[in-house]
């Protein structure tokens, strides 16, 4: 979508850029978030390396940020549950404070700004499906219901199974990618690995980690 985007917005400069850490020091947790989106009807979930951690029921790393993603039919229902916030659409180093339809039609990113502070506190995606089922940004021929890829925490807090986790790391293995690979995968069930090794293979056939022996296909 990047390619597409329209005109507006402020450029993030490599000083931005350098003061984002601050910005998000103050984001939410997982259940603090869970707390704020209590009763919508719009399925949601922790993405990313909180994600991983709630599927593992334990903190295992610092986390700049908390993500969280819902189709992108229901972000309005989320925006007016945390309507004394504001939001902010992200792509290609540009933000939209307030963005219109057409730039949130246009991007899949955006911040919820403390107005009072500034801060940011969650970063929702709006993630493409076709009424209850879930299509993978990667891979659009990847569509699976949403009740089969979210799981839920101890606390009830939903979250991304693991193997999709994985996939979505796998396009950058920074060093945190790898080290959360290495962490998550010797509690994943044979069949979440099997499903991982296939996912790989469909959407990065080259990648390293489908060298790892827990990962051979059957």
């Amino acid at each position: 979508m990047s390619e597409h985007l329209p005109g507006g917005g402020e450029e993030l400069s490599p000083a931005d850029i350098d003061a984002l850490p601050a910005r998000w020091s103050g984001c939410w947790t997982p259940n603090e978030v869970a707390r704020q989106l209590a009763g919508v009807t719009t399925p949601w979930y922790v993405a990313a390396g909180w994600a991983l951690d709630l599927f593992l029921g334990a903190q295992t790393r610092q986390h700049g940020d908390l993500e969280i993603a819902v189709p992108a039919a229901g972000f309005p229902e989320i925006r007016n549950r945390l309507s004394h916030y504001a939001f902010d659409a992200v792509g290609s180093g540009r933000i939209w404070e307030s963005p219109s339809p057409e730039v949130l039609a246009a991007t899949h990113q955006t911040w919820l700004r403390d107005p009072e502070t500034g801060g940011y506190l969650v970063d929702v995606f709006r993630e493409p499906h076709h009424g209850d089922t879930w299509i993978c940004r990667r891979d659009e021929s990847i569509r699976l219901p949403y009740r089969e890829i979210i799981h839920r925490s101890r606390d009830g807090v939903p979250y991304l199974a693991p193997e999709f986790v994985l996939l979505f790391k796998a396009k950058h293995i920074r060093p945190k990618d790898r080290a959360d690979f290495d962490a998550v995968l010797p509690h994943m069930s044979a069949a979440q690995r099997q499903t991982l090794a296939e996912l790989l293979a469909r959407v990065h056939p080259d990648h390293d980690w489908l060298a790892d022996p827990r990962l051979q296909l059957r």
